[in-house]
């Protein structure tokens, strides 16, 4: 049976998960700690990789190569970047990048790179249980990721300008772009804790364990629709 990793950034974001998985197996390595088990009847590795683009890309390369996970699912919270995404609203990856990497250098690495793409069979099953759980509060489209907690309104406005984004967090595209080079199928889910403006520091304290849950509580669900 396949293994899939689900990847939370803080030990917040993936304790409802912890708690309804059957762990069989607990193991550090480096600074990480990953718990292998059952959720859903379906053999999982979860882990909190700390925050940040390196933390979230040296996480995601030893689920590859020391778990042989097949799927890697990245849940947790964000800002919201769009006036129609509104706080504890669910945001689908449709495509991941960086808005604080500079898209000459990335090509260099990736030709013809713009974005990385998510499983779409990983898509439709998130479509599916947000449909059923969360029916009006949740969004598809694109994710964007950098090395900063947004909490300036001008710069959540560049941002929003530059790229289109519905929502903006510090891990998913480092996540991606480790299983765009290894050939995993991945997933970028988050739930919207603050507004990325002037005030985003008062908001998130006030809806972050709300938020965290919520994604995870998807994530559960999904693992069951895989399933069907």
């Amino acid at each position: 049976m396949e293994k899939i990793a689900i990847i939370g950034a803080m030990k917040i974001e993936i304790e409802l998960i912890k708690e309804k998985m059957e762990i069989k197996r607990e193991s550090v390595v480096g600074s990480f700690t990953f718990f292998e088990g059952t959720l859903e009847g379906r053999d999982i590795v979860l882990t909190s990789c700390g925050i940040g683009k390196v933390n979230a890309a040296c996480c995601s390369q030893l689920l590859i190569d020391k778990f042989c996970v097949s799927k890697i699912i990245n849940t947790g919270i964000a800002g919201t970047l769009n006036e129609k995404v509104g706080i504890c609203d669910i945001v689908i990856s449709e495509n991941v990048t960086y808005h604080d990497f500079q898209k000459e250098f990335i090509r260099y690495q990736i030709p013809d790179f713009e974005s990385f793409s998510p499983s779409k069979i990983l898509v439709e099953k998130a479509k599916t249980v947000c449909e059923k759980l969360c029916k009006d509060k949740y969004h598809i489209g694109r994710i964007v990721t950098g090395d900063a907690f947004i909490k300036d309104r001008k710069i959540k406005d560049d941002i929003a300008e530059k790229f289109s984004p519905l929502c903006v967090e510090m891990e998913g595209a480092a996540i991606a772009q480790v299983c765009h080079l290894n050939g995993i199928e991945f997933l970028i889910l988050r739930c919207i804790s603050d507004n990325a403006d002037d005030v985003a520091e008062m908001t998130y304290d006030s809806f972050e364990k709300i938020a965290a849950e919520t994604s995870a509580n998807i994530i559960i669900n999904l693992i069951n629709e895989m399933n069907v």
